[in-house]
């Protein structure tokens, strides 16, 4: 047979040869490309709640003693609202704007994709989605914030899925609960309690036209950062309202006319500078009792915070502050204030959370200089020394250390109680080497200090380093003879559905850690301190108070903590780098901090009786000694108001 012919009767077997190996080829590329789109496909969740209750993100509500909210950090989720509680105008404003086809597609707009693609051919960049609502809610709950031919896909295939398994109406009620507003806010009922401080129910149709306008761009069109810009989108709004017929021509001049107006209270500064220590304190304090290995659910954590307490702490700092500390070069301040059984009511770590987040009374830890000295002396009292026990307050030499006193002067014999009252350096060292400098360390960590103390001589002028809250926990032994309760400032932990996770021993007796002989001995020192010692700047009006001063070397740190029968506060003042201030001592900026915060907590409150005896009468020595430390003082601040400070 000729080859012509040959050919021929073989050219449909060539064709049907060469057609299946397109075939194959096609299927190939088709597997290959079907995988590279959908291999890593989620699923969507079985049942309509799993839908409501996938990607809900922990968050953390913070309350204060009397149950009123300090502060809410993570998402803020509001209540599930249906379609049917919501104004018409709601569901609408969001339907115009966002997916005008929402009830005509299978949940893909085709014709939208097609323009969205011409659209962003034509600008050389992505200018248009071309997403509906429903492909929106599958990229919200199910998908990565991927964007990508492949995420695209997968959003088709799932919202078309979505679309086979709920109704319209229950896919824009979901959408509407779970749509990012802004501002942390999730779904309608949050960014309008968020934004207006009102419900769902009581939006107006310029509200609803507001928040239909934030889904394009929730950060950047949020109206607390840019309420131009999301103004001029609810415009756009209302504009496709009208269009598409869902409000008339005067709704739309009204709307228009007179634009939302976010709640008054978002307008005004908030609380952040007072309570963002105290909240991020809770919250520490929080996640240590739950333990790092359990799962950490919406937390709903109740605080011993008097807000009113906490406020007035707040004011004190930067009052104080504000007014010298920038004369004397007092860069932060920080305040703790505890109640009788140890639980924190006011807690400042910081002039301002805003700029700075450290917490200067929990994580901070500095030389508490002579507020160290109380432990000293109980040292000693258990060594068997008391406060008359009398010391030669003269230059000494201990293995080559050799404190001095603040001014220079020495006073010749004195005892442990005139000693403390002048803050006498030479005495504390004196007394606590004779009591046993590991004594004295175990009695600090005893009384509440975790901070390793090397048992050194210096250590007996707060050489070593404190926190302030244990500090002021410290001396709240004192006030309570000898009884330790250790701070605590959480008093219970719920979820966010009311189920009861943890709470505090509400008795909270304490243990004794100090006898009440000594407890009270220190304590009617330290009630001399503030008489007529050096915390002078520290007295409470109308009430019996106690406390010591205490300044690190160079004036590097400036201390006072004290109590009254119903308070024990600390103030710290001191630089951020450790650097020097320019003479500050604790019973300047520290006596007077404390002092506004007590006398403004005190306010109201009936005057009781320290548990230790008040002390005795100042004797003619005791008024020259006096004299002498009120001239000193007053001659320190007339230098430092002639050198410009």
């Amino acid at each position: 047979m000729p080859l012509r012919a040959r050919l021929r009767r073989a050219l449909p077997l060539i064709l049907a040869g060469f057609l299946l190996v397109l075939i194959a080829a096609g299927a190939g590329a088709g597997a290959v490309a079907w995988r590279w789109a959908f291999h890593d496909l989620p699923d969507l969740p079985e049942s309509v709640d799993a839908l409501w209750d996938v990607r809900l993100e922990p968050s953390v509500t913070v309350l204060a003693d009397d149950g009123s909210v300090m502060s809410v950090r993570g998402p803020l989720y509001g209540r599930r609202v249906g379609l049917e509680e919501m104004p018409a105008h709601l569901p609408q404003a969001f339907l115009a704007i966002e997916d005008r086809r929402f009830f005509d597609h299978d949940g893909v707009d085709w014709y939208g994709l097609a323009r969205s693609f011409w659209v962003n051919v034509r600008a050389g960049r992505t200018e248009q989605g071309g997403s509906t609502l429903t492909m929106q809610l599958v990229k919200n709950l199910v998908l990565t914030p991927e964007r990508s031919l492949r995420r695209k896909l997968q959003e088709i295939r799932l919202a078309r899925q979505l679309e086979r398994r709920l109704s319209k109406q229950e896919i824009l009620e979901l959408y509407l609960n779970r749509v990012y507003l802004g501002e942390q806010a999730y779904g309608v009922e949050a960014a309008a309690r968020r934004y207006f401080q009102t419900t769902t129910a009581e939006l107006s149709l310029q509200e609803a036209a507001l928040l239909a306008a934030l889904p394009k761009a929730p950060t950047r069109l949020a109206p607390t950062a840019n309420m131009e810009a999301a103004l001029a989108r609810t415009r756009l709004v209302l504009s496709s309202m009208l269009e598409q017929g869902f409000i008339d021509p005067i709704a739309y001049l009204t709307a228009s006319a007179i634009p939302a107006e976010l709640a008054e209270a978002l307008l005004a500064p908030g609380d952040a500078q007072a309570l963002g220590h105290a909240f991020d304190a809770a919250l520490a304090e929080a996640l240590a009792v739950l333990g790092e290995d359990r799962a950490v659910p919406d937390l709903v954590i109740t605080t011993t915070i008097d807000l009113t307490l906490q406020r007035a702490a707040q004011a004190a700092v930067n009052d104080v502050r504000d007014a010298q500390g920038e004369a004397r070069q007092a860069g932060e301040g920080a305040l703790v204030a505890l109640g009788p059984a140890g639980q924190v009511r006011a807690l400042v770590g910081g002039r301002d959370y805003r700029v700075s987040q450290f917490n200067r009374a929990t994580q901070a830890r500095r030389q508490p200089g002579s507020a160290f000295k109380p432990i000293v002396f109980a040292a000693a009292f258990e060594a068997g020394m008391d406060p008359a026990t009398v010391f030669e307050d003269a230059p000494i030499d201990i293995d080559g250390w050799s404190p001095v006193n603040f001014g220079g002067r020495f006073l010749g014999p004195i005892t442990i109680a005139d000693a403390l009252k002048r803050s006498v350096n030479t005495v504390a060292a004196q007394a606590g080497v004779r009591a046993g400098m590991s004594n004295v360390t175990a009695m600090a960590a005893r009384l509440g200090l975790s901070t390793p103390m090397l048992p050194v001589p210096a250590m007996t002028l707060g050489a070593g380093e404190v926190q302030l809250l244990e500090l002021t926990g410290v001396y709240s032994v004192f006030a309570r003879d000898g009884r330790r309760s250790p701070p605590f400032l959480v008093r219970e932990i719920r979820s966010a559905r009311g189920e009861l996770i943890w709470e505090a021993d509400r008795a909270r007796e304490g243990e004794p850690v100090l006898s009440v002989e000594h407890a009270r001995w220190v304590s009617t020192m330290m009630q001399s301190v503030v008489i007529d010692g050096t915390g002078t700047r520290a007295r409470l009006p109308g009430h019996r108070a106690a406390g010591k001063t205490g300044t690190s070397q160079n004036s590097r740190d400036a201390w006072f903590v004290g109590y009254s029968a119903h308070l024990t506060a600390g103030g710290w003042v001191g630089m951020e780098a450790d650097t020097p201030m320019q003479g500050v001592t604790g019973g300047q900026l520290p006596a007077e901090i404390w002092s506004q915060f007590m006398i403004t907590a005190h306010e109201g409150v009936t005057p009781a009786p320290l548990a230790a005896p008040a002390p005795r009468r100042r004797s003619a020595r005791d008024e020259q000694l006096a004299a002498f430390y009120s001239s000193l003082s007053a001659r320190f601040d007339a230098e430092l108001r002639s050198s410009g400070g």
